[in-house]
C-alpha cells in the first residue's frame, strides 16, 4: 500500500471524515483487519481564505508546499488536500511538489463524465464559484457549469465560512441552499449540483436536494483509496 500524506485543517470538520472514510475504506475494500498509513498536516483555513481574498497566490502556493513537503519528509508517497478551494494554485503546487498530488477537481470531473451529466450547477466558497479553476477541466470535457445568482454566492459564502467551517448547521440554511438548486434546476436545467466544499455535505445530500449530489469529498476519498491500493481508475468503476 501507498502512503498518503493529507493536507487538512481546511477545515477541521472535513479534514475527520476524510480520515475516518480513508482508513475504514480501505479496510472495506481489502476485507483485512488493516489500516494505512497515512500523515497528516493539518494548516490554518483562515490563513488560506485570507490569502485567496487578497489574491496572494504565490504566498498561497509557499505556504501549502510546506505542508506538502512535510509530508513528503514523513514518507508519504503522495499527497491531498482536503478541500476545494486551496486547489486555486494546485497547478504550481502540483509542479513544485516532490510527490505525486491527487484533485479533487479531476477526481469531480472524471464521475460526471462517467455519470455522462452535460450540465451541472457548482456551490461551494467564493473562490470556487467565481474561479475558472475548477470550471475549466469540466468545459474541455463538454460539461456546462451554472453557478448562482451573485446574492446567492454572497449568502452560501457566508454560511461556509461563519457556520459550516465551525461545524454549524441549521435548519434555515438547508432550506435556503434548497430553494436556491431548486431555482437553478428550474431556470437553468442543472441535472445535477457539485457540493464542491468538503463542509457543505455535513448540510446537503441526495436525500434532502432538489437534484442529485456530486459529493467531492467522498468522490476525492475514493480516488485516494484507490491510489493507496495502486487501482486505476477503469478498475474503481467496475
Amino acid at each position: 500500500m501507498k502512503k498518503l500524506g493529507l493536507v487538512g485543517g481546511m477545515g477541521p470538520e472535513s479534514t475527520i471524515p476524510y480520515y475516518h472514510d480513508i482508513v475504514y475504506g480501505v479496510q472495506e475494500a481489502l476485507g483485512q483487519s488493516v489500516f494505512p498509513e497515512l500523515s497528516i498536516e493539518s494548516v490554518n483555513v483562515f490563513d488560506v481564505l485570507r490569502l485567496c481574498g487578497e489574491q496572494k497566490f504565490d504566498e498561497l502556493t509557499e505556504y501549502l508546499m510546506k505542508a506538502i513537503n512535510n509530508l513528503a519528509k514523513s514518507g508519504a508517497d503522495f499527497a491531498a488536500l482536503s478541500a476545494n478551494t486551496p486547489h486555486i494554485v494546485f497547478d504550481r503546487l502540483k509542479e513544485k511538489s516532490p510527490i505525486p498530488l491527487i484533485s479533487i477537481v479531476e477526481a469531480t470531473c472524471e464521475e460526471a463524465k462517467q455519470k455522462e451529466l452535460k450540465k451541472i450547477g457548482l456551490l461551494g466558497t467564493i473562490f470556487t464559484m467565481t474561479g475558472e479553476f475548477f470550471k475549466e477541466p469540466f468545459v474541455k470535457n463538454g460539461i456546462q457549469v451554472v453557478i448562482p445568482s451573485e446574492e446567492e454566492m454572497k449568502l452560501i459564502n457566508e454560511k461556509i465560512s461563519t457556520e459550516l467551517e465551525l461545524g454549524i448547521v441549521k435548519e434555515e440554511t438547508l432550506l435556503s441552499f434548497q430553494q436556491i438548486i431548486s431555482r437553478m434546476k428550474d431556470e437553468n436545467s442543472i441535472e445535477a449540483i457539485v457540493l464542491g466544499c468538503t463542509e457543505l455535505p455535513m448540510l446537503l445530500n441526495d436525500d434532502v436536494s432538489p437534484v442529485s449530489c456530486l459529493d467531492t469529498m467522498q468522490i476525492h476519498i475514493n480516488a485516494i483509496i484507490n491510489t493507496i491500493l495502486d487501482r486505476d481508475l477503469e478498475d474503481a468503476h467496475n
